[in-house]
C-alpha cells in the first residue's frame, strides 16, 4: 500500500460525468424523463442535469462527431447512487415504462443493488444503491463484492410506492462511481493507484481492476472485457470527461506534485486539476471547498 501523502483524501466523491452527444434533445429527455433527474441548466449546446444543486451529467451538444466503437478505450458505465431503495425503485420504474427496451441486466454485488441500462446513444447506465458500511465485509485488504441474481420485478415489488411512481425525483442522487474501458489492468493500476492515489479495493483476475478512496468499495473500475490491448482513444461521441471532487486546495496541490514527479502533463488553476489517462480519457480533479 502506498503510503499516505500519496493517497488521495478519504472524504474524495466522484462528481458529474461530461458526454458528448449527437442528439441533445434526445439525451436529455432520457436522463430527465427516465433516470429522472432535473435539467439544473440548458444553455445553447450543453445541458446539465442532477438533482438539486448537485451535477451528474453533463451533455455536450457534438453532432460531428462519430460513435466511438465497442472495443474503444472510454465509458463501460456511469452509476448514479441514489440515497435509498424507495428512490431507485422511482428511477428504474421509471426508466422500465419509458424506455423498456434499454434495460441491461441487474445484480446483487452485496454492497449494492444495481440496476443497468444503455441510454439512447449506447452508453451504460448503472442505478444503484448502497447497503450500510457496516454490511461490507473485506477479506486481506479486499471488497467482497458478488454478482448474485437480482430480480427486477421482486424488487420493484417490495420497494416502489405510488407517490414514487407519480413522483420519481426522490430525494438526491449523485454519480457514486465511473466504469471505465481500458487496454490493459496493470496500466491502469500504475496510474489510478500509483499516480493518482487510489487505493485498489479489488481485482477480478487480470480483467478488472476496482479503485476507491477512504474505503469506499468503488469510485472508480477499470476493466478489458471489450477493450483488451485498446490504444488511445480517437475523439469521438461518449464520454467527455470524469469529475473527482477532494476536500481542497491543499489536496490539488499534492495531487499536482504527485502527477509532475511521474511526468503526467497537467493543467492546474489551484482550485482543479485537469489531466489524460493513458487511454486519453479526461480527467479533472476539483476543490469541493
Amino acid at each position: 500500500m502506498t503510503s499516505n501523502q500519496n493517497l488521495l483524501a478519504a472524504d474524495t466523491s466522484m462528481g458529474a460525468v461530461t458526454l458528448r452527444v449527437a442528439d441533445l434533445d434526445a439525451m436529455t429527455k432520457y436522463y430527465r424523463d427516465a433516470i429522472a433527474l432535473t435539467v439544473l441548466s440548458a444553455d445553447g449546446d450543453i445541458a446539465v442535469l442532477g438533482r438539486g444543486t448537485t451535477a451528474v451529467m453533463i451533455l455536450v451538444h457534438a453532432p460531428e462527431l462519430k460513435n466511438a466503437s465497442p472495443r474503444d478505450a472510454g465509458l463501460f458505465h456511469t452509476a448514479i447512487l441514489f440515497e435509498t431503495e424507495e428512490a431507485l425503485a422511482a428511477s428504474v420504474y421509471s426508466v422500465a415504462q419509458k424506455y423498456p427496451n434499454t434495460f441491461t441486466g441487474s445484480s446483487d454485488h452485496l454492497v449494492s443493488k444495481a440496476f443497468y441500462f444503455n441510454d439512447p446513444e449506447n452508453n451504460g447506465v448503472e442505478l444503484y444503491w448502497d447497503r450500510d458500511r457496516s454490511d461490507w465485509s473485506w477479506s486481506h485488504g479486499s471488497i467482497e463484492m458478488s454478482t448474485l441474481y437480482l430480480d427486477p420485478n421482486a424488487f420493484l415489488q417490495e420497494n416502489l410506492t405510488e407517490q414514487a411512481v407519480l413522483q420519481p425525483v426522490i430525494g438526491g442522487a449523485q454519480v457514486g462511481h465511473v466504469h471505465l474501458q481500458v487496454g490493459d489492468v496493470e496500466t491502469a493500476r500504475e496510474f489510478y493507484v500509483n499516480r493518482l492515489g487510489f487505493e485498489a479495493t479489488t481485482m477480478y483476475g487480470d480483467s478488472a481492476l476496482f479503485v476507491s478512496a477512504g474505503g469506499y468499495h468503488h469510485h472508480m473500475a477499470m476493466n478489458t472485457w471489450n477493450s483488451k490491448g485498446a490504444g488511445p482513444r480517437q475523439l469521438a461521441l461518449g464520454l467527455a470527461q470524469v469529475d473527482i471532487r477532494v476536500p481542497g486546495a491543499d489536496d490539488i496541490g499534492a495531487l499536482t506534485e504527485r502527477l509532475g514527479h511521474f511526468g503526467v502533463q497537467t493543467r492546474d488553476d489551484g482550485q482543479t486539476v485537469s489531466f489524460s489517462d493513458p487511454w486519453g480519457s479526461q480527467i479533472k480533479v476539483s476543490a469541493a471547498s
